[in-house]
């Protein structure tokens, strides 16, 4: 019969019933090791730095410990469900001009190999949020790996249902700060994380829809989006985004942020400066400029990190002087 093999050649197997995956014969030393790495994509660690926001916001930095903790353990297990996603992903994401070459879709990887680290990684992440010693902590990284699992298996095919999926999970990750620390949050807070995340999530749908434009394709392969969805999904990153900084700017004026701040108008100067920053996106993404992640983007645009670093200053200026 005639079977498809993982470097895109087909290959017959008499008297077998079964699909073979052919890997390509593996290298040694650091080749190998990059390899691995990179199915962790440590990269996407960073999202995880949302652990932090609680204590940063609270000013609370003798929590910091449990925070880091809470970060490796998110790390560990996000790797794992990113090793799965991608092994369920892998014919969608070698049809995919930068996804195809994942050390899985590109085949650098045995699959038998994904499926034992992903195991072993979410075994690990179990282990050091016990370390944490809350209950809630462990309760909100176990329904951020059930959402994820649902999320690989079945949301991200249901349309704009997994566009607000990621944006919760990335609030989930500062709720996990929040049970890790003790550290209550506010409303305020929730909702300009709500706000801010869904709009980068739209944007990462834009971008991927901007690329299917630009090679002549109608759909999004593994996605319920066409290209023709361009302009709402434009609409509401931009709706969200601004939203997120209206957010931001009305618990700049509420009388609470005076016990955090001796100058708390200082914080404003960051509502202009993430306003331009959202508009800069979502129009390098219209433009087809954007890379699928926006975070992978954030870390390698020097505007980006100029901008990051300038409102980090305002916040610690605002609260020191």
């Amino acid at each position: 019969m005639t079977i498809g093999v993982s470097n895109g050649v087909k290959s017959k197997v008499d008297g077998l019933g079964v699909e073979a995956e052919h890997i390509p014969p593996q290298p040694a030393g650091a080749e190998l090791l990059r390899r691995y790495i990179a199915a962790l994509r440590p990269h996407q660690w960073l999202k995880n730095l949302l652990v932090f926001a609680p204590v940063a916001a609270a000013h609370q930095f003798s929590a910091i410990g449990d925070a880091l903790l809470a970060f490796i353990a998110f790390s560990l297990l996000a790797s794992s469900v990113y090793i799965i996603n991608d092994l369920l992903d892998i014919e969608a994401d070698r049809a995919h001009p930068r996804k195809r070459r994942r050390p899985f879709a590109a085949a650098e990887i045995p699959i038998v190999h994904g499926a034992a680290m992903a195991a072993g990684l979410f075994s690990c992440a179990v282990v050091i949020a016990a370390l944490v010693n809350t209950a809630a902590f462990f309760g909100v990284l176990l329904l951020y790996y059930a959402i994820t699992f649902a999320y690989s298996f079945w949301l991200k095919r249901r349309l704009l249902i997994d566009i607000w999926t990621l944006a919760g999970l990335y609030t989930l990750r500062i709720v996990a700060g929040a049970a890790a620390t003790g550290i209550p949050l506010t409303l305020w807070f929730l909702g300009f994380s709500i706000f801010l995340f869904l709009a980068l999530a739209a944007v990462k749908r834009h971008a991927e829809l901007a690329d299917q434009l630009a090679s002549g394709g109608e759909a999004l392969a593994g996605r319920a989006y066409r290209v023709s969805d361009i302009p709402f999904i434009l609409a509401l990153s931009l709706v969200s985004g601004f939203s997120a900084v209206l957010v931001l700017a009305l618990y700049v004026s509420n009388p609470a942020v005076t016990a955090l701040y001796a100058q708390p108008l200082g914080l404003w100067l960051i509502c202009p400066v993430l306003l331009f920053w959202l508009t800069r996106v979502v129009m390098l993404t219209h433009r087809g400029e954007m890379h699928d992640d926006p975070v992978v983007f954030a870390i390698k645009d020097r505007v980006s990190l100029a901008l990051g670093a300038l409102a980090g200053a305002l916040a610690v200026a605002s609260a020191v002087l």
